[in-house]
């Protein structure tokens, strides 16, 4: 199709289409008998063209200018008109340049449905836009984008106006939507007029956002509010200038007020729950020539129907509390807010301050209000920290960090608690709950609460999360080598109804040897799981974690891991895991990260767990997760005959060795070898004795010392190999027993260090070794552990060390 536009003169109309920038020139404009890519139609010419495709909107756009002079002749005051008619679908920007003088400025009015102002770069969702420009002399000012559908009804300028609007080429608009109302004179840079008529919201920048408003201007905000509603102001983003002379300000004037005009700083809570209509203005400064810096403003203004209770007042009481501070705020806080086009709840600390979120401060009483319609999104956080300035005092002193109740009686659900503990150099922190203990989060052991307990500790070099822990555990005591961050967080409503119960306390301990321990109380005949802490990342390098378990009087406990090995290679250092019962004459479990874990094991007695890691190489982690069930005591098959079967060879060879007779061993004699026989009679003697000449004249009295635990501790194996501790590996525990978990084997023992690359011989003795735990027995006599290195040492069989004897006739096996 062909196009006919005649332009008059006296219509200071200029179009031009020209091709869309990074498109594909596959479209031309024939103008006669020429081709081309760009078309100017300027003022009195009157030109026919047509386009060698079918879409010409995919590939030009065009610009229609209109000029006109306020200042030397009329103004065409009223409705603006979308001229020429008879354009070609296309993209297109229409501008309205008006010259106008500074003395009388031009008022724009919009039609309805007005309009509403959008950041810089921001699209509307029909793709119609406003961009409206000041000019005051030969200076523009950008007074900011609008979309339509909004509360902006005037804009009063200062000067001339140049307007742009930008249709899409499939737009239906077929006027311009806004008049130039008249010339008045207003004194300042712009005024925007901002009508509501029901509940919403609006929000606005300041001219030349987000670049900087001129220096030492003037403009006005009015907001037309009717008289039965309130409005509120919030301030979302803003910036200052550096002033050299008068100060940036806002200014309110309210109707009634008693001290109209109300001057805040930028920084101020801004006023809300305004009756009626109001007027806010923003006021610049002279700025600094070498360093003027930026005053910018965006702002939010909410207009809502008075709230039912909004005269009741909340009393909360922090005048006891100290290092405390209490925030009421919206869900979602503190992070970014949208701004919604409705009301929102507000939380006031008088009639006339109000924001979305208020902090109150400890040590005195607070009133407060809500303007909310549904204050179940409104939530409460508070912060309390606890530290020890004098040591000697604080040892003393228990704390409990419970929720305070002016912060349970309020109408609003809590969100979170937060105590932060800061310990001394010399002292470290327990976290105590005696009656409903603790129980530790995981998998196996959900929560099911109405709140729980984040704990995190702050190491030297990173943060340990120590797990989610929440009440009804066995979980006694917690005690961390650095300072902690604790969260109580809470779930549904039952948290009102629970918070009388808490009974989490915490208290300034000497220094602890692990970086932290768990003293663990299981119920009879229950089951405990537990996991290391920072799960899943895995524990830090080079860090210590121990757990005490506590078996009652009268049951047993059974120990299993949930796989069996660590699952962690080493890049610096050995990781060990190792079990000991808090028992006499204990064996203490020794594993390293290359070896398996302790099989599932019965424990008859309290019992220490520590696991001690290494620097992990890359993508391997320390993590174990193991379980502890509880029995009463009980003697099944399988251990009768264990027991019976045991009491059957010691009897066996109790008798073999009071029937062998020693002789006298000579030189060029080979050693006798020791031969079970299974003929000898293993009943108790009868009447006659079976050794008629006495005891003084045989040798059956030359064993001083038969340790059955040393003799048969083969037995009591994993393993039916046998390996010879290697003491450079791991040095067992000779302390008392105590309350203390054993230490963790030193990072310079390590058979890495101790041995060359090469592969290792096998130990004396034999080629079978075991893998499997290392165990070792300690005897109360000095003498016997001193024969046993010897014997050791010498010949590579520990059971030598068993037997102190004259002489050796025999060896009994």
């Amino acid at each position: 199709a062909s196009f006919t536009i005649p332009l008059r003169a006296g219509d200071n109309i200029t179009i031009t289409m020209k091709a869309r920038p990074g498109v594909y020139p596959g479209c031309q404009i024939r103008v006669k008998n020429s081709i081309k890519f760009e078309l100017k139609i300027r003022p009195g010419e009157n030109v026919t063209f047509s386009f060698t495709c079918r879409t010409p909107e995919k590939y030009f756009t065009m610009e229609i200018q209109k000029n006109i002079d306020c200042v030397s002749g009329p103004c065409p005051f009223g409705e603006v008109h979308l001229h020429p008619a008879g354009l070609p679908r296309l993209n297109s920007t229409f501008t309205w340049d008006v010259r106008a003088s500074t003395k009388a400025g031009l008022e724009l009015k919009f039609s309805s449905p007005w309009l509403r102002q959008v950041e810089p770069g921001e699209t509307c969702p029909d793709g119609v836009s406003y961009n409206i420009n000041s000019c005051i002399d030969k200076a523009t000012v950008d007074i900011g984008t609008f979309c339509r559908n909004g509360s902006v009804a005037r804009v009063k300028l200062l000067g001339g106006v140049v307007m742009a609007l930008r249709l899409p080429w499939d737009s239906p608009l077929a006027t311009s939507g806004f008049h130039i109302a008249n010339r008045a004179s207003i004194k300042r840079l712009c005024v925007i007029e901002s009508i509501f008529k029901g509940e919403s919201s609006i929000t606005l920048m300041s001219p030349n956002y987000p670049l900087g408003f001129p220096e030492d201007e003037l403009m006005t905000w009015e907001f037309v509010v009717p008289s039965n509603m309130r409005a509120s102001v919030f301030f979302h983003n803003y910036s200052l200038s550096n002033c050299e002379r008068k100060e940036e300000r806002v200014e309110y004037h309210i109707p009634g007020s008693p001290s109209n005009p109300e001057v805040f700083q930028l920084g101020d809570s801004q006023p809300a729950n305004i009756p009626g209509s109001f007027n806010l203005s923003l006021q610049g400064c002279d700025q600094d020539a070498q360093n003027p810096g930026v005053l910018r403003l965006l702002f939010q203004v909410i207009v809502q129907h008075p709230q039912v209770d909004e005269n009741v007042t909340y009393l909360v009481d922090l005048s006891k509390e100290w290092n405390m501070t209490v925030t009421i705020h919206l869900e979602g806080w503190p992070g970014h807010t949208p701004l919604l086009a409705e009301p929102m709840c507000l939380i006031c600390k008088d009639p006339r301050s109000c924001d979305r979120a208020l902090t109150l401060a400890s040590g005195t009483v607070h009133r407060i209000s809500f303007l909310c319609k549904d204050l179940s999104r409104l939530r409460v956080t508070a912060e309390k920290a606890i530290s020890c300035v004098d040591f000697r005092w604080c040892q003393r002193k228990v704390y409990a960090l419970v929720v305070p109740k002016a912060i349970t009686q309020l109408p609003i659900r809590l969100h979170k608690f937060i105590w932060k503990l800061l310990a001394p150099d010399l002292l470290n922190i327990e976290i105590m709950a005696p009656s409903l203990k603790l129980q530790q989060h995981i998998p196996e052991q959900r929560c099911n609460t109405s709140y729980s307990y984040s704990i995190v500790s702050a190491t030297p070099a990173a943060e340990l999360n120590v797990g989610v822990f929440c009440p009804g555990g066995a979980i006694e005591k917690i005690q961390m080598r650095n300072n902690i961050t604790i969260s109580l967080r809470t779930f549904g409503k039952g948290f009102l109804n629970d918070s009388g119960q808490q009974d989490l306390k915490m208290s300034f301990v000497p220094h602890i040897k692990d970086e932290c321990t768990f003293t663990v109380s299981p119920a009879p005949r229950s089951k405990v799981y537990l996991q290391t802490p920072n799960w899943p990342y895995g524990l830090p390098p080079y860090i210590s974690i121990s757990w005490y378990v506590a078996v009652p009087s009268g049951q047993e406990a059974l120990l299993r891991f949930s796989r069996e090995r660590m699952g962690l290679a080493c890049e610096t250092g050995r990781a060990y895991l190792s079990l000991k019962e808090e028992a006499p004459r204990a064996e203490e479990t020794v594993r390293r990260e290359d070896e398996a874990l302790p099989r599932p094991r019965t424990l008859h007695h309290p019992f220490w767990l520590n696991i001690s890691n290494c620097k992990p190489l890359e993508k391997t982690q320390l993590t174990l997760h193991f379980w502890v069930t509880l029995a009463d005591k009980g003697t099944d098959l399988g251990v009768i005959l264990a027991v019976v079967a045991g009491a059957g060879v010691l009897v066996a060879i109790g008798a073999t060795v009071c029937c062998v007779k020693k002789k006298k061993k000579k030189k060029t004699q080979s050693p006798m070898v020791g031969v079970y026989n299974t003929q000898v009679n293993t009943q108790p003697p009868g009447p006659r004795g079976l050794f008629p000449k006495g005891r003084k004249a045989n040798e059956s009295h030359v064993y001083a010392v038969i340790d059955d635990a040393m003799v048969y501790g083969h037995l009591l194996k994993e393993s039916n190999g046998s390996l010879t501790p290697e003491v450079d590996v791991y040095r067992p525990f000779e302390g008392p027993v105590g309350t203390l978990p054993p230490s963790p084997p030193p990072f310079s023992f390590r058979k890495d260090i101790k041995r060359s690359s090469t592969t290792e011989e096998p130990p004396p003795g034999g080629e079978d070794t075991d893998q499997d735990t290392y165990t070792f027995a300690h005897q109360k006599s000095e003498r016997l552990e001193d024969d046993g290195d010897k014997n050791e040492q010498n010949s590579g069989d520990t059971s030598t060390s068993l037997l102190e004897k004259k002489d050796h006739d025999a060896l009994v096996e």
